[in-house]
């Protein structure tokens, strides 16, 4: 890479048959990264596409749009946003592929990475790494039913081996996968270990599609650092977007906030929430948004503790402002036993 992080996360990316403007992006993360959040971040900038939270394939096949909960959208965010699925039927995920595509999307994301039981329980998500025939079918089945760009998300499996994530990554490209996401932790492990971004390594030097890294970076020298170790195209953030959504523009454009930016974000996010979403849901992602919000604050347990007791979107926006009028003390870089 450049030695100007900002001038290397600019340089535009080919993926597939379209081309995106910069290699810092969104990684799709369940509930945090829906309609309103990207809404929030769409109003900073910087980032080069973003991917929306998970959908599932059954319902996305039935072509039900903005009434299932992944499955939500703004028209003037479809032309840089990739929606990602969850399944385990190929002929399924081919069909809400299609729907995907007749929607407008950027691209269509599988995901190979979540690890949550729900999830898992249900023969999808990290679970399909354990049958990595399947997994393979599946990417053929959406590359037969699509042209616009497909991306992979993944883990390194199920044991701390790079070897089947590496054969994996080689056997999504020969299926017609565009750009592949790497996750370097093995499928049980929730944060509670570094992720290797060694690994990461491995999967570029494999393939010759793109490979957006992916954890644990959490300031612009791990972005930097990653880039520069592992050789990756891009960088997908995870937690560090929902904490400081506004790191997209202060890496890529230089933006410098200022103090008031945690205030304003918070508020313009309960209002966001409160647009998007009937009462109880919002507040719902109202406590997942500040579960990593809060991570900003020296003593964000409290704030956070406040805002779950919330009942209304109300009363969340006069908890952020009572807690703004006491000067709260910001980290250099959130805490990271606060990021969820």
């Amino acid at each position: 890479m450049t030695s100007n992080l900002a001038d290397h996360l600019n340089r535009p990316l080919n993926i597939g048959n379209r081309t995106i403007p910069g290699r810092l992006v969104l990684a799709p993360l369940s509930k945090l990264g829906n309609v309103a959040f990207r809404e929030l971040l769409a109003g900073y900038g910087g980032f080069g596409l973003m991917f929306s939270e998970m959908s599932s394939s059954r319902a996305v096949q039935q072509g039900t749009p903005n009434t299932i909960a992944g499955f939500m959208w703004r028209p003037g965010e479809l032309g840089h946003l990739v929606c990602q699925l969850f399944g385990d039927d190929p002929d399924t995920m081919g069909r809400a592929a299609r729907q995907v595509e007749k929607a407008g999307f950027f691209g269509v994301d599988i995901n190979f990475g979540c690890s949550v039981a729900s999830i898992c329980r249900h023969g999808c998500g990290a679970e399909l790494l354990k049958t990595p025939d399947l997994a393979v079918k599946i990417v053929a089945a959406i590359r037969r039913q699509v042209s616009l760009p497909v991306f992979v998300k993944f883990r390194t499996g199920w044991r701390d081996d790079p070897t089947p994530a590496v054969d994996l990554a080689r056997r999504f490209e020969d299926a017609g996968a565009d750009a592949l996401t790497f996750h370097p932790r093995v499928a049980p492990d929730r944060r509670t270990r570094p992720p290797k971004w060694a690994y990461i390594a491995k999967v570029k030097e494999a393939v010759s599609i793109p490979v957006f890294g992916n954890g644990n970076v959490f300031s612009a020298e791990d972005c930097r650092t990653m880039l520069s170790e592992t050789g990756c195209d891009g960088v997908a953030l995870g937690r560090l977007a929902i904490a400081r959504p506004w790191v997209f523009a202060q890496w890529v454009d230089g933006v410098k906030p200022d103090r008031t930016i945690y205030k304003t974000c918070a508020l313009t996010m309960i209002d966001l929430l409160e647009n998007h979403f009937e009462p109880i849901v919002a507040m719902r992602r109202l406590n997942r948004f500040f579960a990593y919000y809060a991570a900003n604050f020296k003593f964000g347990h409290t704030l956070y503790a406040r805002i779950c007791k919330a009942q209304t979107s109300g009363d969340a926006r006069r908890i952020m402002i009572d807690f703004y009028r006491e000067a709260p003390e910001t980290m250099a870089t959130p805490k990271i036993t606060l990021l969820r």
